[in-house]
């Protein structure tokens, strides 16, 4: 990439296999293969709004790995901090709209990446990463502990998004590792399912009471709102109505979104609303990142933006 990086990704990053239309897995005929995965999955909304942005990750030596790096290299981010595995596959997961996700990602090669990954990083403004990658392995879990005295001593900034996966590992063994790397970071997204299900948090309120380290954490609370505290400032803007085909990929692209606008120097509530109306993109269809342009989305009528 000839610009600066803005924000760069770091994590674990999948092929998606997906039904073309919105229809149970065991019927549907028709398949789509896209590159995904929160981390790349931000990285690509945000290129999609006007942001310079590279994901940097493993995946295996092999034709799926070949194909994600390419898919996302067209969708213009920067691949070029990628590394590949000769001996550990790319991961796989498999999307059954309305029965929830299928992963195949044990072994993968990005389950094998550790506290050494960190040192092939390229500078960014922002490095973002999730708490799905230290759930993966120990590997991968020291290096998420590694990660943001890394980027700190190269003078960058960290966003984190807790994303935190049940069928990773369970809300007791999480919820203290999470809430270390959460209160590491100067920016944090958590949704308030999850804040609840991990800390017992019942408002964005308390949330904030349980996490008050980050310089600004963003509270999602699905069909209703997001929340900013930065400093000792408040902002609650509510969520965009959406007709939802499929909630995966909308918390990823309300980062995305925010994160944009906070670039182009917007205020809290237009940061926030910004999240919301790029995560419209994520519910109005079944893949993670749009296929059409956000023009043709459907007409709003039910369900919310900015819930996943």
């Amino acid at each position: 990439m000839n610009a600066a990086i803005e924000v760069l990704a770091v994590g674990e990053t999948m092929v998606l296999v997906a039904p073309e239309r919105a229809e149970p897995l065991a019927s549907a005929e028709e398949f789509r293969l896209d590159a995904a995965g929160a981390e790349a999955n931000v990285a690509s909304h945000l290129v999609r709004l006007g942001r310079v942005a590279a994901w940097a990750g493993r995946v295996g030596a092999d034709a799926l790995g070949e194909r994600l790096v390419r898919q996302l290299a067209a969708r213009g981010l920067g691949t070029a901090h990628v590394e590949r595995d000769p001996d550990a596959p790319t991961g796989l997961y498999v999307k059954d709209p309305g029965h929830g996700v299928l992963y195949y990602r044990r072994g993968s090669a990005a389950s094998r990446m550790s506290p050494s990954f960190l040192a092939s990083l390229p500078a960014a403004g922002i490095v973002h990463h999730t708490g799905i990658t230290p759930a993966l392995s120990a590997g991968c879990d020291a290096m998420s502990g590694a990660l943001a005295p890394h980027v700190h001593a190269a003078g960058g900034l960290v966003s984190f998004d807790v994303n935190h996966r049940p069928a990773l590992w369970a809300a007791d063994a999480a919820a203290p590792r999470l809430r270390e790397l959460a209160a590491a970071a100067d920016l944090v997204f958590v949704g308030l399912d999850e804040a609840a299900r991990l800390w017992g948090a019942e408002s964005a309120d308390e949330v904030r009471r349980l996490l008050p380290e980050p310089a600004v954490l963003v509270v999602k609370d699905g069909p209703r709102r997001a929340t900013e505290f930065d400093g000792g400032q408040r902002t609650e803007v509510p969520a965009i109505p959406v007709d939802v085909v499929e909630e995966v990929g909308a918390g990823d692209a309300f980062a995305a979104g925010y994160l944009a606008a906070r670039l182009s120097g917007a205020d809290a509530a237009a940061r926030l609303s910004a999240g919301h109306a790029a995560a419209v993109t994520a519910l109005a269809e079944t893949s993670d990142f749009p296929r059409a342009a956000p023009h043709g989305i459907r007409t709003p009528s039910r369900g919310v933006a900015g819930s996943a």
